[in-house]
């Protein structure tokens, strides 16, 4: 009979000594400690115990996760971005698990599952989110302008670019489609004048939207809805029924789910009057793949990040006419970079709150994203489109960088940074 671990135990081995780029020091659960690679970023691991692949079905992700998350393998947070770096520079060496990968099969995203799929992972409580996130509890990537761009900052300018990109006008509709807190709906009232409705599957989120409207005065001219925007086409409140002029859909459609993506867009396409626009601003995958199977576990269930060329064949498909589309990878980056900060610096008040095996989950996602943006195949595109062909759109892009008009949605965050204590540059 193989004693326990045995097995494991060459396995990583084997996978181990095929590293090129990077360095660790593996200290195994008998005690044996050895060094692979020979030149670059050097990770110190300690496994104390070995590696459930059986019970993971042999994905590497999950086996790894479950075990950082439960504390049998332990690398110091500081080497969590060299251990990333290690293993997107050696891809080789983690292929070489692909032998044991049965199928593991994702969390399906069905409609009567999505409200519990989101609440999951946002109806944690807005106290936490208050720990890492900007005073806005804007949850999705920044737009850093300048070198030294706070988060603050850099969230106050991405809502500015994302309404420019919707060229607002007075007393036109927005639909805000995941609608998250609330600041963007909220800011392009303020800003432009227009009617707002944001939906959200988020019973936090929503209490936190309406707070803010209250507070910024706009109530009237902005309302929110704890609803999936499959049921808008047919709704009966008056005040959430088409036609908008404009929709944006920030940071949402990476849990729509593959095979509702053409529904999707039928529904915006719907929603849509003729010659609005429309923006997505979603994560992207440089490949066809299906969502990291311990991110589908433990983070985003049911979630799917969409190439590029996915989305544009969707666009087209259903009678959207794709206008503009920009990449800010790297502005995730140092946007996930400044929420990690946070999250790490709030260690002792999140374990508090939930359990180390919480905080232990998040690092990792947030270490992990930043990761797939900084060495991987990650992309964050925002898709402008049009239904129709439009007559009168900008022959250049200029406006879109166009320094925002005082009075917008930077004094909007500015006075709710106030009152949460903070500044923005």
């Amino acid at each position: 009979m193989v004693e326990s671990g045995v097995v494991e135990k060459r396995l990583i081995d084997q996978v181990l000594r095929r590293i090129r780029s990077g360095r660790a020091i593996v200290r195994f659960w008998d005690g044996d400690e050895r060094s692979y690679g020979s030149s670059g970023r050097l990770i110190h691991v300690a496994a104390d115990a070995p590696l459930r692949l059986r019970k993971t079905l042999g994905s590497a992700s999950l086996a790894f996760g479950e075990a950082y998350v439960r504390g049998d393998i332990r690398i110091s947070e500081n080497e969590l971005d060299d251990f990333f770096w290690i293993i997107a520079h050696n891809q080789g060496a983690v292929h070489a698990l692909k032998p044991l990968r049965r199928v593991y099969r994702r969390e399906r995203n069905r409609r009567s599952r999505q409200r519990d799929q989101v609440s999951r992972h946002y109806d944690v409580g807005n106290d936490y989110y208050r720990l890492f996130l900007d005073s806005s509890l804007t949850y999705s990537c920044g737009y850093f302008e300048h070198e030294g761009d706070s988060l603050e900052a850099a969230q106050v300018q991405k809502i500015d670019h994302v309404l420019r990109k919707l060229r607002l006008e007075p007393g036109q509709r927005l639909l805000d489609v995941g609608s998250g807190w609330g600041a963007l709906a909220v800011a392009a009232a303020k800003k432009y004048d227009v009617q707002a409705v944001g939906i959200t599957l988020s019973h936090e989120q929503l209490a936190g939207s309406n707070e803010l409207a209250a507070r910024e005065g706009v109530s009237d001219r902005v309302q929110f809805r704890l609803m999936n925007y499959q049921d808008l086409p047919g709704a009966d409140d008056p005040a959430v029924r088409g036609p908008y002029d404009r929709i944006a859909s920030v940071g949402m459609f990476e849990h729509v789910g593959r095979h509702l993506h053409r529904n999707y867009f039928q529904v915006l396409h719907g929603l849509l009057t003729p010659g609005g626009v429309g923006m997505v601003h979603a994560i992207t995958n440089q490949m066809h793949q299906g969502n990291d199977a311990w991110t589908d576990r433990h983070i985003f269930p049911g979630g799917y990040l969409p190439t590029v060329q996915e989305v544009e064949g969707l666009l087209a498909d259903e009678g959207l006419w794709s206008i503009d589309r920009e990449n800010l990878w790297q502005h995730y980056v140092r946007t996930l970079s400044a929420w990690r900060r946070n999250h790490q610096e709030n260690h002792d008040r999140i374990v508090a709150m939930f359990d180390e095996e919480f905080y232990r989950t998040r690092d990792l996602w947030l270490a992990g994203s930043k990761a797939g943006f900084d060495y991987g195949t990650l992309g964050l595109a925002q898709f402008v489109f049009t239904r129709g062909k439009p007559t009168d759109w900008p022959l250049t892009r200029r406006g879109l960088y166009a320094q925002a008009a005082a009075g917008g949605p930077r004094h909007l965050v500015q006075r709710v940074a106030e009152r949460a204590g903070s500044s923005v540059p």
